[in-house]
């Protein structure tokens, strides 16, 4: 089945006949930004791991629910990660800001096992509030989650729903009492295609306008 057909002004891929690297190719850079969750995770024993995912998001706010998506190994063994939490069954997302993007990146190192991934990044991991699994001090913000479910996609990938139990935020980024964030002090980024991320400093506002106000824009 040919995947792809070209017309004039347009070019159109069937899914259907199209690689697992293909259609990543196409989505990674097509659904944009992605926010970069950077996951601490424990194992039975304690030992750490930290490990960044662009397959991020939030699904739900009550009950709170954030999603990862969690690829295997290509021999299909568990990641670390996905093995930590089938195990433990709790996991901590720390937002990635950009003055922490490097050590992120350092993060998706593929060390050996036994190495501790926020040492080598130079992060601070604190004890968690609720769960085992540490939250990282120089993050703006970081949510301790419990495994809420997990959704098998074919051999190779998990969709791991998380419950948020427990927030923490650095002093600057959230309005205590009005619950509002800065964006310009969480000054999260986000992946693009391929190897490229992207800041959230170049915003601008759109309210969503009454049933009067569009029906009275028309009319003028």
């Amino acid at each position: 089945m040919d995947s792809r057909t070209r017309e004039p002004g347009d070019v159109t891929f069937d899914f259907r006949a199209l690689s697992a690297r293909d259609k990543y190719k196409l989505l990674i850079g097509t659904v944009v930004p992605r926010p970069i969750a950077l996951v601490t995770t424990v194992d039975p024993q304690g030992k750490i791991n930290a490990a960044p995912f662009s397959f991020f998001n939030c699904l739900s706010a009550d009950p709170p629910i954030l999603a990862l998506g969690v690829e295997n190994h290509p021999d299909m063994r568990f990641k670390d990660t996905g093995l930590n939490i089938r195990l433990t069954e709790v996991f901590t997302v720390n937002i990635v800001s950009h003055a922490i993007a490097e050590a992120m990146h350092v993060c998706a190192v593929p060390f050996a096992p036994d190495h501790d991934e926020l040492e080598a990044a130079g992060l601070t991991a604190m004890p968690g509030k609720t769960v085992a699994s540490p939250w990282i001090k120089e993050a703006p913000a970081a949510f301790e989650c419990r495994r809420h479910v997990t959704l098998e996609l074919g051999k190779s990938r998990q969709i791991i729903l998380g419950e948020i139990l427990f927030a923490h935020y650095h002093a600057d980024v959230v309005d205590a009492e009005r619950l509002h964030i800065d964006p310009a002090k969480l000054d999260a980024i986000a992946r693009l295609g391929g190897s490229t991320c992207s800041t959230i400093r170049d915003r601008f506002d759109m309210e969503t306008p009454t049933l009067d106000d569009f029906w009275s824009q028309r009319q003028s």
